[in-house]
């Protein structure tokens, strides 16, 4: 009577995997050497980048967003690992019982559909929470995506410029150089956590 171990697969921070909007960021608006505006030679556009490595690491909101996913993630995996260890002992029961002989046929056939049942039921909730772990992971990242999209637009109001781009230092960053001298993600990084309301990042 063979049982598979079963784990929720860990979604998104480590594969939560990391989060969509911020993959590396570092800024401040106080003191900051951001310039107010970089034009592109011969263009005449104004152009910005954040590091959204650092913003990731950085920006307290995610951090702490990133710590209850943790949290609940775990708790889901041992709430799993426990059915698991229930399931696993009940069976281990049934092999004594055939290995000195004292079950029936009939009981050993009961027991043997109880486990696959017990294997089903152990399979749905490992589905479902990892939906709710996906969901949840999604619902982060709209959240932190809305939350950097409204701080940039008030951001860039006095600072004009024509396009703020993403950079990442991993290999799915669509840019390969990036001068330092275009880089404002410590002004989005300290803006973003001024921004949030005190005793936020301490929640929960």
């Amino acid at each position: 009577m063979l049982i598979k171990r079963l784990s929720v697969v860990p979604c998104a921070v480590a594969a939560l995997v990391t989060l969509f909007v911020l993959d590396s960021c570092t800024g401040n608006n106080k003191g900051s050497n951001t310039p107010a505006a970089v034009a592109v030679p011969g263009g005449g556009l104004k152009i910005a980048y954040v590091n959204v490595d650092s913003l990731n690491e950085h920006y307290e909101l995610l951090k702490t967003k990133m710590a209850d996913f943790k949290k609940e993630q775990e708790r889901m995996d041992n709430e799993l690992q426990a059915s698991y260890l229930q399931m696993q002992q009940k069976a281990e029961v049934v092999q004594k019982k055939v290995q000195m002989q004292t079950i029936t046929e009939s009981e050993y056939k009961n027991a043997e559909k109880e486990m696959m049942l017990m294997q089903q039921s152990l399979e749905g909730s490992k589905q479902s929470m990892t939906e709710k772990l996906l969901k949840k992971q999604d619902d982060i990242n709209k959240e932190m995506k809305n939350k950097l999209d409204s701080f940039i637009e008030v951001y860039n109001k006095d600072k004009h410029y024509d396009f703020i781009l993403r950079y990442s230092a991993g290999m799915g960053s669509q840019i390969m150089y990036a001068n330092k001298q275009y880089e404002i993600t410590k002004d989005i990084i300290d803006g973003m956590n001024a921004s949030s309301p005190k005793g936020t990042d301490k929640k929960k």
